[in-house]
C-alpha cells in the first residue's frame, strides 16, 4: 500500500470499498469450488454405498450451487465500463399534472425499495416538493456494487395509467415520468470544471432535512454556464458539504453529457436515427382497469403490480440486460 493512500480519505474509501467487492466475489468462487470438490468425494462414495438420504442432500446443495452460479454469471453481464459504480438517479415529473408527481414519488420509493432488497446505501441530494402531492423533482445516490450497471435499464419515459385520486370525479389519467440514471464517476475520471466555468447560489432548504432546514442559507443551486446544466443539493448540513456534493453531481451530469454526444456522432456514422429526447415510454404501469406492468423494449411484462412498485423490478432489469447482451437492439430513449 502507497505511503499516501489514505492522503485522500474519500478516495481511499473508494478503492477499499472495490477491494471488498472483489475479495467477496473471488471467496465466493473458491467457497463453490471447495462445495463441488465435497460433493464429488460424496458421489464417490454413494457409487460405492447407496444411500437414499444422502442422495437428496446432494441433489439439493447441487442445486444451490447451480443457481449461485446462474447470479454470477449474471453478474458478466454488467461489463460496462462503469456498471459497477454508484448510481446517481433524477426523477422528474411529467405531463400529468398532480398525477405525475404524485407518480414520480411513487417511482422514488420504488427505487429506495429496490435499494433496501439489495442492502444498498442510499441518500437523497435534491428534493423539489409538489404543490400539491408528490415531487416535481428528486435526485438520490444509490450506492452499491453495479448499482448503476443493473438501474441504467430504467433509464427513459415511465408510465402510469390509473383512477386519479385527485379527481373529484375519479376518471382514468395518464401520467408520465422520466428517469435519468448517471454512473458516480468521481475518483474515476477526471472531469475538469473551473471556477470560473460556474455560478453558484445559496438558499434556504425546504422539506425533509434536520434541524437545520430553513435556518440558513445551506442549500446550494450550482449551473454550468457553457452547458446550462443545473444541479442542486439541500440534503447537507453545512454549505461546504452542499457545494461538494453539488460538484460530484455537476461532474457526473458532464460525463453523461459527453457520452450523449459520443453515441449520437456513432450513430451518425452508422447512418441510424437518434432521438434527441427521452421520447415515448420505455415502461407502462396501468392500475386501471386491470393491472399490468410491461416493458416495451423487452416485452417482459407482469400483473404484480403491487410487488413490483415496492421494488420488485428484478425481472425486469434482468431482461433488459439478458436482451441487450443477446445482442438485440434496446432502445434507451
Amino acid at each position: 500500500m502507497a505511503a499516501d493512500f489514505w492522503s485522500d480519505n474519500r478516495k481511499a474509501q473508494v478503492h477499499m470499498q472495490q477491494l471488498n467487492a472483489l475479495r467477496e466475489e473471488v471467496t465466493t468462487w473458491e467457497a463453490i469450488a471447495t462445495q463441488l470438490d465435497e460433493l464429488l468425494g460424496l458421489t464417490q462414495l454413494l457409487e460405492e454405498e447407496p444411500d437414499e438420504e444422502m442422495q437428496a442432500e446432494v441433489a439439493q446443495s447441487l442445486s444451490s450451487i447451480e443457481e449461485q452460479i446462474g447470479k454470477l454469471e449474471f453478474s458478466l453481464m454488467l461489463s460496462g465500463e462503469h456498471d459497477e459504480r454508484h448510481a446517481i438517479v433524477s426523477i422528474h415529473a411529467g405531463s400529468g399534472g398532480v398525477d405525475a408527481q404524485d407518480w414520480a414519488e411513487m417511482l422514488l420509493r420504488m427505487y429506495m425499495r429496490w435499494a433496501e432488497r439489495h442492502r444498498f446505501r442510499t441518500e437523497v441530494y435534491e428534493y423539489n416538493e409538489g404543490e400539491e402531492a408528490g415531487v416535481k423533482s428528486v435526485t438520490l445516490e444509490i450506492e452499491g456494487r453495479y448499482a448503476y450497471g443493473y438501474l441504467r435499464s430504467e433509464i427513459g419515459t415511465h408510465r402510469l395509467i390509473r383512477l386519479s385520486p385527485f379527481d373529484a370525479a375519479h376518471r382514468r389519467h395518464t401520467s408520465f415520468v422520466k428517469v435519468e440514471v448517471m454512473p458516480d464517476i468521481e475518483d474515476t475520471i477526471a472531469v475538469t470544471i473551473r471556477p470560473e466555468d460556474i455560478e453558484v447560489d445559496t438558499y434556504r432548504s425546504t422539506g425533509a432535512g434536520g434541524q437545520h432546514v430553513n435556518k440558513t442559507d445551506s442549500a446550494v443551486r450550482m449551473r454550468h454556464i457553457s452547458t446550462g446544466i443545473v444541479v442542486t443539493c439541500q440534503n447537507e448540513r453545512s454549505q461546504i458539504q452542499n457545494r461538494e456534493v453539488a460538484l460530484k453531481l455537476l461532474k457526473a451530469r458532464l460525463y453523461e453529457l459527453e457520452l450523449k454526444k459520443r453515441e449520437e456522432e456513432t450513430a451518425k456514422l452508422k447512418g441510424e436515427h437518434v432521438q434527441a429526447d427521452f421520447g415515448t415510454q420505455i415502461r407502462s404501469v396501468i392500475v386501471h382497469p386491470y393491472n399490468i406492468v410491461k416493458d416495451h423494449r423487452t416485452n417482459h411484462e407482469t400483473s404484480d403490480t403491487t410487488g413490483y412498485l415496492a421494488g420488485d423490478i428484478d425481472p425486469f432489469i434482468h431482461a433488459y440486460l439478458q436482451a441487450k447482451a443477446g445482442g438485440v437492439t434496446v432502445s434507451e430513449t
